[in-house]
């Protein structure tokens, strides 16, 4: 029989961040979760989110916290423009896109910003990546440019107009993708003039 250590770290090693609800459902209780973090052999890095205590943080930790709070979510905009390497900008906060009528979670310690969006403009252009063993879902720089524009009254023009810039420096053969993209979302005409003069 495994001890509740073993059955932590062995859990831990395969999903690198894990729930406290994982860890309930392998049997280890709160008070002896803990326990594991009062001895060091895991640690709390969020509000019931635990790692092994030598796991290195990453750049992108922030993003498997709040795939782990938000399973349905899509990390979107800002964040999304920061994982593609499109914007000189760090944001403080996790976008993530949500359905309209999606749970929206409370937490303190995770700074999340919430977009609502459905249909195709909500399940278009998901990449599937892994964050320290956490699967994370990621709109594609061109789906991620294009909600830029969409959503041009809540991060600003011109941050949409620097990631337009930046793929097409970085995806020289993109052009059909963000074509596609922009008609999902409604924002051709937007885009139109702004992709003419970076030509």
């Amino acid at each position: 029989m495994r001890t509740t250590t073993q059955r932590a770290t062995d859990l831990l090693r395969k999903r690198g961040l894990v729930r406290t609800s994982e860890l309930e459902a392998k049997g280890i209780s709160r008070s002896q979760l803990r326990r594991l973090d009062e001895r060091g052999v895991v640690r709390r890095v969020g509000r019931g989110i635990y790692a092994l205590p030598n796991t290195a943080i990453t750049e992108h930790q922030s993003l498997a916290e709040a795939a782990k709070v938000v399973p349905g979510g899509v990390i979107c905009l800002l964040s999304a423009l920061r994982f593609h390497g499109l914007t000189t900008q760090n944001p403080f906060e996790v976008w993530m896109a949500i359905g309209k009528n999606a749970w929206r979670p409370s937490r303190d310690d995770l700074r999340l910003r919430l977009v609502h969006s459905s249909g195709a403009a909500l399940t278009a252009g998901i990449e599937r990546h892994d964050v320290r063993g956490v699967p994370i879902r990621v709109y594609s720089a061109a789906k991620t440019v294009a909600d830029c524009f969409k959503f041009r009254n809540k991060i600003g023009i011109d941050v949409a107009v620097e990631a337009l810039k930046d793929f097409t420096r970085k995806h020289r053969g993109g052009a059909n993708d963000l074509a596609r993209f922009a008609r999902i979302c409604r924002v051709t005409r937007v885009m139109q003039p702004y992709l003419d003069a970076i030509l």
